[in-house]
């Protein structure tokens, strides 16, 4: 018997998707499967294109109308890789594909903006969140039952190969730190406001990553009292050598993030890093609170909680392992692969069919853009941008922004109307 052929349909390679469908493809083993990637940008780095022809895969990279149709019509299954890139949205609307066996792997919470379109839910033969928080999404409550059966959850997680396990020693103080973006669409914005509620004498945490807002957060840190609570390392490819260097992850993200498996919270973990996270969706459903990690609401909890952890540095260490424990065992590879398949064999029981995309996003690379905003009146009308958080998303230069979009979409009025428009939100 021939190997089923599923064919992966992403706007890149790059991040936590290229690692985790670098992982999908490595972790074929039983051989029942075989991968091939359409990658409809090229390749920032080839870090995830080479793991993934090395295991065996096959990688297309921006194809033509032909190409792609060809593609979809040889696969026995589609599997799109959802978050509300342009370059996705274009090649799914611009031509009619070829009929289909369509799985989407949803990348993105959809509590928020990107919210997943409900014709996209309703369209595919099965849809898989990475994370259970998406079942609490407007548009997956207002689904049927029938099509409710249809829905699933996969983490979406590269392993943690080169990542040792917890070292078993005992360090006096504590060292915080953070791994990840310092935009605010991530980053907490009232990050300094959490940490200066802290006691913990001569309390500071290690940024590592980017060092967007070091400017503000610095000047916001001198405003609280606290001048040099933050020490920014910068962005390493060394993510295991940054981590060894930390006993406490202040994991605190903006409440309207759209981040699901959080690939530097999981990984801190794997090594034994105790997280203190804000209780939201995805977190909660990340870190168990007070058996992997903490969970916490306001500044003071969080005060209280770091302070607990500087105080009982064995419980730390205890919390640590537990930590490390449970993530290698909920986010390991081969489960990873297991369930995928496990759909793969349900959605081959059923028979391609066309999909009219352009019913689900719309006509032309303005609707487009809006099918996937929370909000579209803040676009379409004198609407307010509903939330102080939600800011910083707007403004982003990627990630599915106006701005991403008008990229894109140079010719398309609406949206050069609406870039000119949000370029004034502050």
């Amino acid at each position: 018997m021939r190997p089923v052929t599923v064919l992966h349909l992403t706007a890149h390679l790059g991040g936590g998707v290229g690692k985790a469908l670098s992982g999908v493809v490595g972790g074929a083993f039983s051989g029942a499967f075989r991968h091939r990637v359409v990658c409809l940008e090229r390749p920032e780095k080839p870090l995830f294109v080479d793991r993934t022809l090395a295991a065996g895969g096959a990688v297309i990279v921006e194809p033509d109308p032909a190409t792609l149709a060809a593609e979809v019509a040889a696969a026995d299954v589609v599997q799109l890789e959802w978050w509300n890139h342009p370059a996705t949205i274009a090649a799914l609307c611009r031509a009619a594909l070829p009929p289909m066996r369509l799985l989407v792997w949803c990348h993105v919470s959809g509590l928020h903006t990107p919210v997943i379109p409900s014709g996209l839910l309703e369209n595919a033969e099965r849809f898989l969140f990475t994370s259970p928080c998406s079942y609490e999404a407007e548009a997956v409550a207002r689904l049927h039952p029938a099509q409710r059966e249809r829905l699933g959850v996969v983490h979406s997680c590269g392993g943690f190969d080169g990542f040792p396990e917890p070292a078993r020693r005992q360090v006096a103080g504590m060292r915080a730190g953070y791994l990840g973006s310092l935009n605010f669409a991530k980053l907490h914005p009232d990050y300094v406001n959490f940490l200066k509620k802290v006691r913990i004498p001569g309390f500071t945490v290690r940024l590592v990553g980017d060092t967007l807002n070091r400017e503000i957060l610095e000047r916001q840190c001198e405003l609280a009292g606290r001048p040099g609570m933050l020490q920014f390392a910068g962005y390493t490819p060394d993510v295991v050598g940054a981590l060894a260097d930390i006993d406490t992850l202040v994991y605190l993200l903006n409440p309207e993030h759209y981040g699901t498996t959080e690939n530097a919270l999981l990984e801190a973990m794997a090594m034994g890093i105790v997280p203190v996270v804000l209780d939201n969706p995805a977190e909660r459903h990340l870190v168990e609170d007070r058996k992997t990690g903490l969970v916490v609401r306001t500044p003071e909890e969080l005060a209280d909680a770091l302070q607990w952890l500087w105080e009982h540095p064995e419980a730390r260490r205890e919390m640590g392992e537990q930590a490390a424990a449970s993530v290698r065992t909920r986010f390991a590879v081969p489960r990873m692969v297991e369930l995928l398949e496990g759909h793969y064999r349900a959605v081959l029981e059923q028979p391609k069919r066309e999909i009219a995309f352009p019913a689900i996003f719309g006509a032309d690379p303005a609707q487009w853009f809006l099918s996937c905003q929370a909000h579209p009146e803040i676009f379409t009308g004198a609407a307010p941008v509903p939330s102080p958080f939600s800011r910083h998303g707007l403004v982003e230069k990627t990630k599915g922004s106006v701005f991403h979009f008008q990229q894109h979409f140079p010719e398309n009025e609406r949206l050069r109307r609406w870039a000119e428009t949000v370029a004034t939100v502050n």
